[in-house]
């Protein structure tokens, strides 16, 4: 019998932790780099909206604090470059809306968020409805320059619309009555803050425009979030804004800050103070510039007065010239000299008119019509008997010229005649040779297309072309049914 220590096969006996798998121990340094490299891996960027509580802001300028609701709180960390950012001092008890990532403090082990943006809870609302509003009115085209009015340089009065104990009207009050103190000023006051704030300012500014008293309008107040100055981005006021007949100047905030109303009204100040720079002239540039002005006109007066002497001088030298009298007198003595040359002329013009009508006289009588006609009657009287035999002997020989000029022209003409008679007979008889209705007269015809054309070819015309054939007497008018083209020309006829 075996023994109950035997061992049928070769067994290795190995130590027990051999054989078991082998262990990955973690230190806390690594495993807290791991989690939080995880944790950052897996969030994006988040929002998280929550109360300050334990704020707490070393010499190093960053910030820390926890960040918690009814519930939970998770601690915070807002580096100092993030922190200068910042458009509001964060305080213990504020509701923000952080955005931040999600990581771990590995000194501690402990659960964080690392800060890269913060605003007070519920201005991230405002600010997209700010867009959304801004973006809609745009379209509508509110805030287009060429609706815009003009800034008068000079107003007669200006009205404030602001709330009358706030740092707005001290700050315009005080710019105006350094600039320009005798300029009017009417407050139209309002709320600038809260529910009731939009609807009270659209009130005032209806009742300054319908009331006419100002020739511009500022729309004022001081700074603040967007929170603060949500009453002027509403979009009640900016239609209101639209609508006004008055110039509107917005002076909404500091320089950084921008509203609706700032877009729709007429100019933008970036400071109350700057508004009231704006409605109002400088009285020392006004004084500087007037009397620069009234140095000119003096000038300009001065040498307008030196010119003016000057031709007045010069007309009263040429009026003293030109005056009546020196004239008349220079014309009367010109009168008296023209009389004087016209009485002459007209004694030399009959002298000498009274010579030449003496030599007519003569002339006349020397060619008087009655003896020149018994002149050429005593001629005549004295040729009648020579010429009468010679002028019958004249029409004697012309009459017998004529007669043998007509014997010899008469035959002459005749076979002249006959002569052409002969030769158009020859002509005639050629002609009908070449005649072609000669060729028609031995049965043969002509044929033309539809264009007055002579056919010598079959394939001038295609089945269905009209043809006309002509013939000695009279034509015929045919329709192409088929054409044939022959080898053989046809000999002419």
């Amino acid at each position: 019998m075996e023994s109950d220590n035997y061992i049928p096969f070769d067994v290795t006996l190995r130590p027990m932790e051999d054989t078991l798998p082998k262990r990955d121990i973690y230190s806390v340094s690594r495993l807290n780099a791991e989690i939080r490299s995880v944790l950052e891996g897996s969030f994006p960027l988040v929002w998280v909206e929550g109360e300050i509580s334990n704020l707490a802001t070393p010499r190093s300028g960053h910030s820390y604090f926890s960040l918690k609701d009814a519930h939970a709180q998770v601690r915070c960390a807002l580096f100092r470059n993030r922190r200068l950012l910042l458009r509001f001092q964060p305080k213990d008890g504020d509701r923000v809306l952080v955005r931040a990532r999600v990581s771990l403090y590995e000194a501690r082990g402990e659960f964080q968020l690392i800060v890269e943006q913060m605003e007070p809870a519920g201005e991230g609302a405002l600010l997209r409805a700010f867009q959304l509003l801004k973006a809609k009115l745009e379209k509508e085209g509110l805030f287009d320059t060429a609706r815009k009015k003009p800034i008068p340089p000079f107003p007669r009065c200006v009205g404030v619309v602001t709330s009358p104990t706030g740092a707005a009207i001290r700050d315009i009050l005080q710019v105006m009555a350094r600039r320009f103190p005798a300029m009017p000023v009417i407050l139209y006051p309002t709320l600038v803050q809260g529910e009731e704030a939009p609807q009270q300012i659209v009130e005032a500014l209806k009742l300054a425009d319908a009331r006419g008293e100002c020739d511009l309008l500022i729309l004022a107040r001081g700074g603040g979030s967007l929170e603060d100055l949500a009453a002027f981005n509403d979009e009640a006021l900016a239609r209101a804004i639209a609508a006004l007949e008055t110039p509107l100047i917005s002076a909404v905030g500091h320089e950084t800050d921008f509203t609706i109303a700032d877009f729709v009204a007429d100019r933008r100040a970036p400071t109350p103070s700057a508004a009231a720079e704006l409605a109002t002239p400088d009285q020392a540039h006004i004084r500087q510039r007037l009397a620069l002005l009234e140095q000119r006109l003096r000038r300009r007066l001065a040498q307008l007065l030196q010119e003016r002497s000057s031709r007045l001088e010069h007309a009263t030298h040429k009026l003293r010239l030109l005056h009546p009298r020196h004239r008349l007198e220079q014309h009367a003595q010109r009168l008296d000299e023209l009389n004087g040359r016209l009485a002459r002329a007209m004694e030399t013009h009959l002298v000498r008119d009274r010579h030449r009508l003496a030599g007519l006289k003569e002339r006349l009588l020397r060619h008087a019509p009655e003896a020149r006609l018994r002149l050429l009657r005593s001629r005549w009287h004295q040729a009648t008997p020579r010429l009468l035999p010679a002028m019958t002997r004249l029409l004697q020989v012309r009459e017998s010229t004529l007669q043998q000029n007509h014997q010899r022209l008469l035959p002459a003409i005749q076979h002249r005649l006959e002569q052409k008679r002969q030769h158009l007979g020859g002509l005639a008889r050629a002609l009908q040779a070449v005649s072609p209705l000669q060729t028609l007269e031995r049965g043969y015809s002509i044929t033309l297309n539809a264009n007055g054309e002579p056919l010598t070819d079959a394939k001038q015309v295609s089945p269905g072309d009209r043809i006309r054939t002509l013939l000695a007497h009279g034509e015929l008018l045919s329709v192409v049914e088929k054409g044939q083209q022959t080898e053989d020309s046809i000999p002419p006829g």
